[in-house]
């Protein structure tokens, strides 16, 4: 035996997980020795984890605006010859998992579009509540859509004020719209960033000498050696060219409600948001579980990835020894070939597999970031148990999920969210755990520092008004 114990007819996947969003990057150099398109390659990079269905770039050579972009990961999509090929002193980026609009390459971003003002390119991180709303009226006034994404809207509210100059446009348009963004557009001679009056979805401003960064995580900051200047603010919109960098606050009522996933799942553990680096909110998170739901073992062991932080806080309060329990396979992707029945029969397990000499025999506390449908949950344990693990008591470092988000991850109807259908007990009987234990949101908040989040997956209520239920599948479409 080599200590690693495959399952009969089980296959890991991220069926079970909220799905990442989008990652939004963007460049501006008046230095013209800088290669803002490896630079941008390398800041999608770090941001791949927010999206892996496709990513793009378009940079600005200060005549003409060029997009290059197509489904796939960065890696898979640029290569060095194409890189070298793209000369200019300002660039933007993007890697998208769909959320509205269907994926395929019509959909992909960033978009660009030639207008009276000029060559105008967007990358959007976020969803629009009104935007069939919006998209309908425009459409009305003649207006013609390319694709069926809600940053299209975005960038026909910008031409339709075109003659008013760019900066004036962009602020009218960005009035007009309701729900979470993160935006980076370009011209051919600015760089813009903007973040809703929320600040649902996150947005940092950095800079390397003279030149400016905007990225959707500071690890993208981190990747592409740039000093963190600042989070950009809820209800900000910041102009970069030339002359440096503009402030322009759009809207009066602010209120910062971050997305708490942003912390739990979806943001990678180096990056800072807002002032909160993640990784420690996630050991806080262990260690507040704990408080709230102790339980007596002999190990603590984290579902990789975003599982692991919380489990060593669990571990380094409780006192119990922290340990590896499951191994992934890092190489399976999104394009990953759906295994046959056959193969299933085999006893192949795909992403997750369990360290049998870690856990035979042991009472095990297993950590995870949030129970969706329940479906990977019971499996885990279902392989810890195979493996011989005599307790598995599951513990999980968020609050319930009872309700869907609308604001830029794609979750399933509410009907499919165990945690909105059934008591913690029933939870606990399906997915064959010894135990089960939630943190608390008020855990939550404190392994956070502050209330200002928002919570809406948690509560049902949310910091802009969501559509009802029924009009989920509409929003989608």
């Amino acid at each position: 035996m080599n200590g690693i114990i495959e399952l009969d007819n089980v296959t890991i996947n991220d069926e079970d997980k909220f799905k990442e969003e989008c990652g939004v990057f963007g460049i501006f150099s008046p230095d013209k020795d800088l290669d803002v398109a490896s630079l941008t390659y390398y800041g999608l990079y770090a941001l791949q984890h927010r999206g892996e269905e496709s990513a793009g770039i378009v940079y600005s050579d200060g005549v003409n605006l060029v997009c290059e972009k197509a489904m796939g990961l960065v890696c898979d999509v640029f290569n060095e010859k194409q890189i070298k090929a793209m000369k200019g002193h300002a660039a933007i980026g993007h890697v998208r998992y769909s959320t509205t609009g269907g994926s395929e390459l019509k959909n992909a971003q960033p978009l660009l579009s030639k207008f009276k003002l000029g060559d105008i390119a967007i990358a959007h991180n976020g969803n629009l509540v009104n935007a069939d709303v919006i998209r309908e009226l425009l459409e009305d006034a003649g207006h013609l859509f390319q694709t069926s994404i809600d940053s299209e809207v975005i960038l026909n509210l910008i031409a339709r004020g075109a003659k008013k100059g760019v900066e004036k446009a962009v602020v009218d348009a960005i009035q007009a719209i309701k729900g979470s963004y993160a935006i980076v557009m370009l011209t051919k001679e600015k760089l813009i960033g903007v973040r809703d009056q929320n600040g649902i979805r996150p947005l940092c401003i950095g800079t390397i000498g003279n030149s400016y960064v905007i990225a959707s995580e500071s690890c993208a900051l981190d990747a592409v050696g740039a000093d963190f200047l600042r989070d950009v603010k809820p209800g900000e919109i910041v102009i970069i060219d030339e002359n440096g960098l503009t402030s322009i606050n759009f809207a009066e009522k602010t209120k910062n409600a971050t997305c708490s996933f942003e912390y739990i799942y979806f943001a990678r553990p180096d990056s800072t948001i807002d002032g909160i680096n993640v990784y420690t909110s996630r050991v806080m998170a262990g260690e507040q579980l704990f408080k709230e739901s102790p339980v007596d073992a002999d190990m603590v062991i984290g579902v990789p990835d975003s599982g692991m932080a919380a489990a060593i806080g669990y571990s380094k309060i409780s006192g119990i020894p922290f340990g590896m329990g499951l191994i992934k396979n890092r190489y399976v992707g999104r394009t990953f070939i759906s295994p046959t029945q056959e193969i299933r029969e085999r006893a192949v397990s795909v992403k997750l597999n369990a360290l049998k000499i870690n856990v035979e025999g042991k009472r095990v506390i297993l950590i995870d970031d949030s129970i969706v449908r329940g479906t990977t949950s019971k499996r885990l344990v279902e392989i810890l148990k195979k493996a011989g693990a005599k307790e598995v008591h599951f513990r999980v470092c968020s609050p319930v999920v009872k309700y869907p988000c609308y604001f830029g991850i794609d979750t399933p109807y509410r009907k499919d969210l165990i945690g909105a259908n059934v008591s913690v007990e029933e939870i606990r009987q399906d997915i064959g755990a010894d135990s089960l234990g939630y943190l608390s949101i008020e855990g939550l908040l404190k392994s956070l520092g502050h209330t200002e989040f928002c919570l809406g997956c948690f509560k049902g209520r949310y910091p802009v008004s969501a559509p009802f239920e029924n009009d989920k599948e509409r929003l989608e479409r």
